[in-house]
């Protein structure tokens, strides 16, 4: 601890014997750097916050509301755009002396890096602008500050109002051209399909096409089989009623047989013909086969006394015709619906490349067709949209603090930069005579001189100094006193004029 205490009087000796150049560089440091920070220009900042409602009840509740959120974003990140930029230098002090290209796009690189936009909450903003040029004075760019500020909202405002509805204007007469040329080409598509379909009826898939008919013909078929098996098979039972049902019934006195019955028949072909039925027609055709059938019996009952017909059995016969009349009239139209469908079956496979022309055809109508309906509902809706912009604002804006006039400049810390100053001079002096004290090789207490010499001292002999010289170190002292308190003069009367150029500005 004593040799740290020896080496501190030491470094304190040596600075203190060498004081005026310590004095002499502080002095020389500080007009420096007091010069350098007076030349530095103020630069004044102004403040805006402005909060954006981007919540619409109108458009929420018929659900055509936009994303309000998202294109505020989209604003703030395109505020500080060039082209704004320079719509902000043209309105300001800035654009004065601009006079070529080249100049605006310096100045719009260096508004650039002054311009602040910063989210605060979800729809909240701060936009921030600072002006320190040296060309004008502190009012005036305390002024500019706000200037630029002020712009900066009314670009803000016109990017989501005027901006916004311009921009929907334009969509919608986009919008208006792709549904002309989509309605053309929708148009041009349908006579295409419509030509085709005239020229191509039996061939092409569709209603009342080919495939339809064909799928018609099958379904009937497989209804007429099922009505011939049961044809069939009604007509198997009525054999095996016949079969055990007598043909006459023996009454004395009373002729019949199957001459009798074949009489009556005779009678009623006569009847039927009487009324216009054609030999076409089955109860016709029924009643034919049942005459030759009569007639076949009553051949064979020759020589023989009948008796009277059994009115069942005449029955059945009749049923059993009928019977048979509709199983012939079913395999009729069988064969009829089975050479129909072999013959679409052959069209079919005879013409692949008409259906694939077809399909290919519809395909391309309804590709277009679908498209048309899209752009057509997305028309309508931007319509909407736009009607609900323009009649209730989606977007309102309330500016919470107006664009501050600044009263002190943001930057720089002038006061800070003068005492600074002051105490890097000190500094510099200081570390100057310490640094000359230990490049000359003199001794200041005597255990200095016996550790550098490697020998006892045995004692030192004290300074006495006359009353003229005595009165020659206090005058020295006094003057330097004086410079020094100078420093600190200087230092003060500096901060009183940067206190009072603020005092101006406010």
């Amino acid at each position: 601890m004593t040799n740290i205490y020896e080496e501190v009087r030491i470094a304190l000796y040596g600075i203190w014997h060498r004081r005026w150049l310590a004095l002499g560089i502080a002095w020389l440091v500080c007009l420096v750097g007091w010069v350098f920070v007076a030349m530095v220009p103020n630069s004044y900042e102004s403040k805006a916050r402005i909060f954006v409602q981007t919540d619409n009840v109108l458009s929420d509740q018929i659900g055509v509301g936009n994303d309000g959120k998202r294109d505020i974003e989209r604003v703030r990140q395109t505020l500080t755009s060039s082209v704004n930029l320079e719509k902000v230098i043209r309105a300001t002090r800035l654009g004065d002396k601009i006079t070529s290209d080249k100049q605006m796009e310096s100045a719009v690189q260096g508004l650039g890096a002054r311009i602040k936009v910063v989210s605060q909450q979800d729809n909240l903003f701060e936009i921030s602008a600072s002006s320190g040029s040296g060309g004008y004075t502190d009012v005036q760019n305390a002024k500019l500050a706000q200037d630029i500020v002020q712009k900066m909202i009314d670009i803000f405002r016109e990017e989501n109002l005027a901006g916004g509805r311009g921009e929907m204007s334009s969509t919608l007469a986009f919008m208006d051209q792709q549904l002309a040329d989509r309605q053309k080409d929708l148009e041009a598509a349908e006579q295409k399909r419509q030509e085709f379909e005239a020229k191509n009826t039996d061939l092409i898939p569709g209603s009342g096409s080919l495939g339809a008919k064909l799928e018609s013909a099958r379904s009937e078929l497989r209804g007429v089989e099922s009505d011939l098996l049961a044809a069939q098979s009604a007509l198997a039972s009525i054999n095996g009623q016949l079969s055990g049902t007598p043909q006459t019934i023996m009454v004395p006195g009373v002729s019949g047989g199957a001459k009798g019955a074949l009489a009556q028949a005779q009678s009623d072909l006569a009847s039927m013909r009487a009324r216009g039925l054609t030999d076409s027609h089955p109860d016709v055709i029924a009643l034919k086969s049942q005459i030759a059938s009569l007639s076949r019996q009553a051949a064979s009952e020759s020589g023989h006394v009948g008796g009277t017909p059994n009115p069942a059995y005449s029955s059945l016969q009749s049923i059993k015709a009928d019977r048979e009349a509709s199983v012939v009239a079913l395999q009729s139209r069988k064969a009829s619906l089975q050479g129909e469908i072999g013959q679409l079956t052959g069209k079919q496979y005879s013409e692949p490349a008409v259906a694939a022309e077809a399909a290919r055809i519809n395909r391309d109508y309804d590709v277009l067709k679908e498209q048309y309906d899209k752009l057509l509902r997305d028309r309508e809706q931007l319509r909407l949209r736009g009607q609900v912009e323009s009649e209730h604002d989606a977007v309102k804006f309330d500016v919470i603090d107006p664009p501050s006039t600044p009263r002190a400049p943001a930057a720089p810390d002038r006061p800070l930069l003068l005492m600074l100053v002051l105490i890097v001079g000190l500094g510099a002096g200081c570390g100057a005579a310490f640094a000359v004290a230990q490049l000359r090789s003199t001794y200041t207490t005597t255990g200095q001189l016996e550790r550098a010499s490697g020998m006892p001292v045995l004692g030192s002999v004290s300074l006495t100094l006359t009353r003229q010289a005595r009165a020659l170190r206090n005058r020295h002292l006094k003057w330097f006193a004086g410079a020094s308190a100078g420093l600190v003069a200087v230092l003060v009367l500096l901060l009183a004029v940067e206190f009072m150029k603020r005092g101006m500005v406010a």
